[in-house]
């Protein structure tokens, strides 16, 4: 369930090892976060949100109007035990520990991602440049220390840019950065969702089928056996992986097996008259934002609102982080725009679930990948397939458990 990135890399995984595959969604796949992504496969984003550093900002970002986290009012009373979870998974005895977890994930991203491309011929739709990691003055460089250092501990490459060496890479940069990070493996896809399509039509190819319609209920006898769909539809199944993105809450509470995952509602701004070329993707950490370029254009993206899947869209937010990268790229124009609100998926510990159902056999769950669905796809697949053949996976599985909270 869930034709997304994350969803659909592993039906295509499952059906290429031999199983009988129905992937199913409500919409067309690649629609829901898959759709907007800012195209980067992060392999150095592995860091804990909840932690010190964050907690000491956090009230005045929510606070701050334009800050880079926005709690909607009306949603804030529901999200404190989220929040309340929040809080203790970033406790700093738990810090190295949730580090690590997300350090195995990334360590072996791209070159899964790589092998996945290959498979669907789309290689060159890879970029080999990696990302600038972007700061005004030394004050913003040392802010960034905390993310640096975690990078050293494991082994992730970077390389420290003086302003010419930056300007070299990345002329259209304004003369305001001083000074930039290189992240040579954090890499920029060249339409995320033309991945998706490309997989599903991989799929299809390979004998798998795609059924749209919303799943209402599941019936179980000593295990799963059949999802039933809203119009009466029943879909029988030995094996069930929910896979439905900020949504897998919802299915997850009619199997009696609630999670606490909630929806980091993210937008972006897609420019495809940007009027600059850009051979990196960058980010700007001070100011919350990132900028890629993808999709035939640029994309700009950024910040989280904490609201819900059901209110309607906050159009102010992509404006802030447009007026933001404007200050970075000031020769870019505003031309041919679209702006887009999507739901990441996101666990209070920042860790994706990749499991086994603790309460009901012959369902999994590949969930809560936040900011990192398509960092992570290619290998949440790979070790799906694993676990849901009974093979030994090439990891721990353990940190990633459904019924770890």
């Amino acid at each position: 369930m869930g034709a997304g990135i994350v969803g659909s890399a592993i039906a295509y995984e499952l059906q290429k090892r031999g199983s009988q595959v129905t992937l199913i969604d409500a919409n067309e796949p690649g629609q829901g976060a898959s759709f907007g992504n800012l195209a980067s496969i992060a392999v150095t984003e592995f860091m804990p949100v909840s932690r010190p550093s964050v907690w000491r900002q956090t009230p005045g970002w929510v606070l701050h109007p334009k800050g880079p986290i926005r709690v909607s009012p009306g949603y804030a009373l529901l999200l404190i035990p989220w929040f309340a979870r929040f809080f203790w998974a970033g406790r700093p005895s738990k810090l190295r520990q949730l580090e690590a977890t997300g350090a195995i994930l990334c360590r072996r991203s791209l070159a899964d991602t790589e092998r996945l491309m290959a498979d669907l011929g789309l290689s060159e739709d890879l970029s080999r440049t990696g990302c600038l990691s972007l700061y005004a003055n030394e004050a913003e460089f040392a802010g960034d220390r905390e993310r640096l250092d975690m990078l050293d501990r494991h082994g992730f490459g970077y390389e420290v840019l003086d302003r010419n060496a930056l300007h070299d890479l990345e002329p259209e940069i304004a003369p305001m950065i001083q000074k930039a990070v290189l992240l040579p493996d954090n890499r920029t896809v060249r339409d995320p969702h033309n991945v998706v399509i490309r997989l599903t039509e991989a799929f299809i190819g390979q004998g798998g089928q795609i059924q749209r319609g919303k799943v209402t209920s599941f019936e179980c006898a000593d295990r799963i056996t059949s999802v039933t769909l809203a119009e009466g539809r029943r879909i029988k199944a030995d094996q069930v992986v929910l896979a439905a993105g900020a949504h897998t809450g919802r299915l997850s509470k009619q199997l009696g097996e609630p999670i606490p995952l909630e929806t980091e509602r993210g937008y972006h701004t897609q420019i495809n008259a940007p009027g600059i070329h850009l051979e990196h993707s960058i980010i700007w950490p001070a100011m919350a934002f990132m900028v890629s370029p993808t999709a035939g254009g640029i994309r700009v993206g950024g910040t989280v609102e904490m609201a819900g899947l059901d209110a309607p869209p906050d159009w102010r937010r992509p404006k802030i982080t447009v007026k933001r990268a404007r200050k970075v790229l000031p020769n870019l124009h505003l031309e041919e725009t679209s702006e887009w609100m999507g739901h990441r998926p996101a666990f209070p510990d920042t860790v994706p679930v990749i499991s086994a159902s603790a309460k009901v056999p012959g369902v999994f769950y590949a969930t809560g990948h936040g900011h990192l669905g398509l960092t992570h796809a290619a290998t949440t697949a790979s070790l799906m397939g694993q676990l849901i053949a009974g093979e030994k996976p090439d990891i721990d599985l353990h940190p990633y458990r459904v019924d770890r909270f």
